[in-house]
């Protein structure tokens, strides 16, 4: 088939280069414009971008790219803006979506499945809609959330999107006849900064979920620390206490303790608990918030 491809991060890249193995012709790579991705001021191109321009596929950076050209479907992967309805009246588009709708439409299907609890998630194609996440599904594939972090888990989803799409374009009767969402929707919701931030009053489960979406953070003495990962301790806490026995510290929550495993304070590099606690020399009872 004859496609356009519209795509922006490192989740999208899979889908990319599974449609060009599987003998697809992509005319056309959009991309969100290069922009700065680290603390230089020097601007980058986006993964999607990076893979296209090595692949050796035409890159644009706009919708205005799509007049005039002439495909069998767009496939849109995490591309980061809406499709305008005009839009999708002269190109039909495939969304792959990383949830099972029509639970978590919206920006953060991942992240919310995890802060949720949810035991199974999966990845969705969908006829685009206007309207957010609304379309009928082509195809759905299903996985468990386990403990897996936000980045493991779209890791996993974006390889399972990608085969799912090329089985689906593959399938004529799949194309044709999408089948109606069925179910109790959920939005998934932007995340704010707010949403990383540990407080005592959480429950360790609530706050071991937050972890795993990788830039969960407290705050000791006023500054800022970072929690990359952590576990569960058999050491009682008071909420809102700092506990160190040994190699191990822990943080209070609401019913239990959380056990620090790797940390980032504030204007430093990652490292142990452990080396951090001794390197921040407190001294009697800390408290975190």
């Amino acid at each position: 088939m004859r496609l356009v491809f519209l795509g922006t991060p490192e989740a999208a890249v899979p889908s990319l280069r599974a449609l060009v193995e599987a003998g697809h012709e992509v005319a056309l790579v959009i991309s969100q414009p290069d922009r700065r991705r680290g603390r230089g001021t020097e601007t980058s191109a986006s993964p999607v971008k990076a893979a296209a321009l090595e692949l050796g596929l035409a890159v644009a950076d706009g919708l205005s790219a799509l007049e005039g050209l002439e495909v069998d479907y767009g496939v849109v992967v995490a591309y980061g803006e809406l499709i305008p309805a005009e839009v999708l009246a002269r190109t039909p588009m495939l969304n792959v979506h990383f949830s099972l709708l029509p639970r978590w439409r919206g920006a953060a299907p991942v992240e919310r499945a995890i802060l949720a609890g949810d035991l199974e998630t999966g990845v969705g194609i969908i006829s685009l809609e206007a309207t957010l996440d609304t379309g009928p599904l082509h195809g759905e594939a299903r996985t468990t959330v386990d403990d897996k972090t936000a980045t493991e888990l779209t890791n996993e989803l974006a390889q399972m999107g990608a085969e799912l799409l090329v089985q689906v374009l593959a399938d004529p009767e799949r194309l044709a006849s999408p089948q109606p969402q069925v179910g109790e929707t959920t939005y998934a919701a932007k995340l704010s900064p707010e949403v990383f931030h540990l407080t005592p009053d959480m429950t360790l489960e609530q706050a071991l979920r937050v972890v795993r979406l990788e830039r969960a953070f407290v705050r000791v003495n006023g500054r800022r620390l970072r929690v990359m990962r952590a576990g569960r301790s058999d050491v009682p806490s008071a909420p809102g206490r700092i506990v160190a026995e040994g190699v191990s510290v822990g943080l209070g929550f609401a019913d239990a303790t959380m056990d620090l495993v790797f940390v980032q304070p504030e204007g430093s590099r990652s490292m142990t608990a452990a080396a951090w606690w001794a390197g921040a020399r407190l001294l009697g009872e800390i408290e975190w918030e």
